[in-house]
């Protein structure tokens, strides 16, 4: 298939296809004249990389998901570190809504003076809830003496 029947069967632009084989996530299988030609198990491979992006996964990630062969080589333990971060967002995410719809109906004067409201943004202050993260502090080597 030439770059663009594979372009119209996944629904991508030729673009993002031209990337992913510069990425080494697929391979143009050659050349037929000034357009790349690829087999037809890249859609299958395609739908996996799709699939690996709309759980988050970055492109490197999926990339290390395919050995040397072109062959899925799914790293289980990479698939639970995913799947235990999805659970944080869907956690913090659903903290979120419940504050919102608590916000839109509470019958505080104002929101400042609701204790449930204030919780909410002690909890976006510290990054519990909003999706801020914590930087990591670099070690400090032992003061020498």
């Amino acid at each position: 298939m030439d770059i663009a029947e594979v372009a119209k069967r996944s629904g991508l632009p030729a673009s993002t296809l031209r990337y992913y084989d510069e990425k080494g996530l697929i391979a143009s299988t050659g050349r037929q004249g000034l357009r790349r030609t690829f087999d037809e198990g890249v859609l299958e491979r395609l739908a996996l990389i799709a699939l690996g992006r709309a759980a988050g996964f970055l492109l490197d990630e999926i990339a290390r998901m395919f050995g040397p062969n072109g062959q899925p080589r799914i790293d289980r333990v990479m698939l639970n570190a995913k799947a235990d971060e999805l659970d944080r967002t869907i956690r913090n995410l659903s903290a979120m809504r419940d504050g919102l719809r608590h916000a839109a109906v509470c019958r505080a004067p104002s929101h400042m003076e609701c204790p449930t409201f204030r919780r909410i943004l002690g909890a976006a202050a510290s990054g519990a809830i909003g999706g801020r993260r914590e930087k990591k502090k670099k070690q400090q080597p032992p003061p020498a003496g």
